[in-house]
């Protein structure tokens, strides 16, 4: 008799588990950071403009600091990414970490425009290469069998960061100065990074071995396989984040149609699309990211980027015109979630194992926070897009996006069962 074939975290060890609580930490906090701002926008800027928080002025400044904050947040994951290859995975996420959490905290001092741009850029920096660090060092350290497991469940730590930020947004209420303060708590983890975490052996080979090769954009873009993987990589993490911005977070905006039309009151159609949104199907696509893992071990990298994105293209028109109900429209949002919200766990997975050792931050980071670079356009404009078209319509023009992911797998590599590139 064949004996049963052993579980994915069998092999699993003591520290490997303690790199992945530590990396899943930071990026929760990392997370954190970057969404308080969204819930507190409109009382620190109303309180800073003296204004009304409805105004226009606080809404285009709202958006004037945004434009920050991922310009800030391109810029720390190219530079971070790089040092983390330089330098080393453990000093570089202790320095994101102290980036994000200390301008955070001072955050609470600010009393001018600047101050908040500046300060938000400042935090960006931190958010943008801490993600690209913990990605890189998850994938070096756990074995291949439990490679994707463990990335996904470390990516999906996110939905953590949405209900800290949504509780710490209902405690503060309109004091925004305690929310950022709270932002500095994270800084202790650098305590516990700094003695727990050891640099991977493979990473010290490659610098000792590749020089100035190590960490370096030049050596990431001449190499015609990983600047060809850089590219589609990029392109891939522009379709998730466009879409989340133009699509998933619509979820909220589709319940308050539908509510709408029933004729509900607008203090209860608020309510019951933020628990929509925020529990609902923050909840389906927090079990999507965790899900990625495991699908992508059975059939593929690749197949599970497909097989999610087409998905996608079904389900979110299915959700915009389908639902006729509070209920029914409660019953669709975490299947959407589920599938649109997936494939953010696959860039954890998938950029890693795309560069080798001497390039792995640089490149991880290059995909995810270009891409989040480029598909600002469509924070900015799917606002505009929805206003001029019936929301429905809107958002199932904007899912469309999912097309160039789709097109964009056929030039990338299968990486499921394969170790490491090393050079």
């Amino acid at each position: 008799m064949s004996s049963a074939p052993a579980k994915w975290h069998s092999s699993v060890t003591r520290y490997q588990w303690l790199v992945l609580v530590v990396a899943s930490l930071g990026w929760v906090f990392d997370a954190f950071e970057g969404q308080i701002f969204n819930l507190t926008r409109k009382s620190m800027l109303a309180e800073i403009l003296a204004q009304p928080p409805g105004s226009a002025d606080v809404k285009a400044w709202g958006d004037i600091v945004l434009g920050f904050f991922l310009v800030g947040g391109t810029l720390g994951g190219w530079l971070f990414g790089m040092l983390a290859d330089r330098w080393g995975r453990n000093p570089t996420m202790i320095l994101t970490i102290l980036f994000y959490s200390v301008f955070s905290g001072l955050t609470c001092l600010a009393t001018d425009l600047w101050q908040v741009c500046a300060l938000r850029f400042l935090v960006a920096m931190g958010v943008g290469g801490e993600w690209a660090v913990a990605a890189a060092l998850v994938a070096e350290v756990f074995p291949k069998e439990a490679r994707a497991r463990a990335s996904g469940i470390f990516h999906s730590t996110s939905v953590l960061a949405t209900w800290l930020a949504g509780i710490t947004g209902m405690w503060v209420g309109a004091n925004w100065r305690m929310a950022y303060l709270i932002g500095v708590i994270p800084a202790l983890l650098t305590l516990w990074v700094r003695a727990s975490i050891h640099e991977p052996e493979r990473l010290q080979s490659a610098r000792r071995t590749m020089g100035e090769r190590v960490g370096s954009f030049r050596e990431l873009f001449s190499h015609p396989t990983w600047r060809l993987r850089a590219l589609c990589g990029m392109t891939l993490a522009a379709v998730g984040l466009g879409t989340f911005w133009g699509v998933t977070v619509a979820g909220q905006d589709l319940m308050s149609h539908l509510l709408t039309k029933l004729g509900m009151a607008k203090e209860v159609v608020e309510n019951e699309s933020k628990f929509a949104y925020g529990i609902v199907q923050a909840t389906g696509g927090g079990i999507g990211m965790l899900a990625f893992g495991p699908i992508c071990e059975r059939i593929g990298r690749r197949r599970t980027f497909f097989v999610m994105q087409l998905l996608s293209l079904i389900v979110v028109p299915a959700v915009c015109f389908l639902p006729q109900t509070q209920w029914q429209m409660l019953l669709a949002l975490p299947v959407m979630g589920f599938c649109t919200l997936s494939i953010h766990a696959g860039f954890a997975v998938y950029f890693p194992e795309l560069f080798p050792d001497h390039l792995r931050a640089t490149g991880s980071s290059f995909c995810f926070n270009t891409g989040r670079l480029l598909a600002a356009p469509i924070l900015f404009t799917s606002g505009k897009i929805k206003a001029a078209f019936d929301l429905p319509v809107a958002v199932t023009a904007l899912s469309g996006l999912f097309v160039i992911g789709l097109l964009v797998l056929a030039f990338l590599p299968e990486t499921k069962g394969r170790d490491l590139p090393e050079g």
